[in-house]
């Protein structure tokens, strides 16, 4: 593992495969770190195949730095991910990611195309059960905690656990914020969560998928997914100028018997190592 400052905050990250090789930039889903299920296998997976693949925890995610700064923790996220690809200097690097880790990629490739070669993205967040849940549980929960009870609170959700036992610091960033300041950045971070009539993703526009000119691969969601509904990869795919909508290769369902099993919400994703490697030799 390493670490790399940017910004003042510190990012963990892992390079795998030969360096020099087309690299790879894999992204989960949730508030989920580089080493939930399926997301390492995936990893080591394409490496082997001979791509140079980087693994790395946002902020506020696994053993990164807390961070609460920007419009939307998405797009903060998404501009973390372009300049880590720089600061590393990969070269055009192909973003990947489900969830999330789909909305983060497309962030990446807003906030600097020239540093993304492809995109790969999956499970794609939207409608307004999705958003109004990812909203409420990840801003309008801890602001609760915040205004009823205080940072400490915060601190002790489940969401943070993580955060706060794999890097020491951030209990002292999470105690350190102002709360008051906090919970009107929580209300800010919750208002990118409000479904767009314009748009398939909250906070961005079809001028700015218009702009993502390189090469995409979507793959088709499910019409009875709620968190990622079908719909929404139709219509991302739709806005790219450069996209192919294909077939997963698990099935049509998994999402929602990976949620019922609790065995990883990410555990499949080592079947797209065929897929992505035949995309990236295109």
């Amino acid at each position: 593992m390493a670490r790399l400052t940017i910004d003042g905050i510190e990012i963990e990250y892992e390079l795998l495969g030969p360096a020099g090789a087309p690299a790879v930039a894999i992204t989960p889903g949730g508030r989920f770190s580089k080493d939930a299920t399926g997301v390492p296998e995936l990893g080591h997976g394409l490496a082997d195949q001979g791509l140079r693949v980087l693994l790395w925890d946002r902020p506020n995610c696994g053993a990164s730095d807390l961070h609460f700064v920007g419009s939307g923790e998405s797009s903060m996220q998404g501009s973390f991910l372009a300049k880590l690809v720089r600061a590393l200097e990969l070269g055009p690097t192909a973003l990947i990611g489900g969830s999330a880790g789909a909305r983060i990629s497309l962030f990446a490739a807003k906030e600097d195309p020239g540093a993304v070669s492809r995109l790969v993205l999956w499970w794609i967040s939207g409608g307004l059960v999705s958003l109004m849940r990812l909203g409420s549980y990840y801003c309008c929960e801890p602001a609760e905690q915040a205004s009823l009870r205080g940072m400490e609170a915060v601190a002790a959700m489940p969401i943070w656990t993580e955060q706060l036992t794999r890097n020491p610091k951030n209990r002292e960033i999470m105690l350190g914020q102002d709360r008051r300041a906090f919970i009107a950045q929580m209300e800010r971070w919750a208002a990118g969560y409000i479904p767009s009539p314009d748009s398939p993703v909250s906070g961005l526009t079809k001028d700015d998928f218009a702009r993502m000119r390189m090469p995409a691969l979507v793959l088709r969601g499910s019409p009875n997914d709620l968190y990622h509904p079908a719909s929404v990869c139709e219509q991302v795919h739709a806005l790219l100028p450069n996209s192919r909508l294909v077939d997963a290769p698990w099935p049509i369902d998994v999402f929602a018997e990976r949620m019922r099993d609790g065995r990883g919400l990410f555990r499949d994703w080592p079947l797209l190592i065929p897929q992505i490697v035949d995309f990236m030799q295109q």
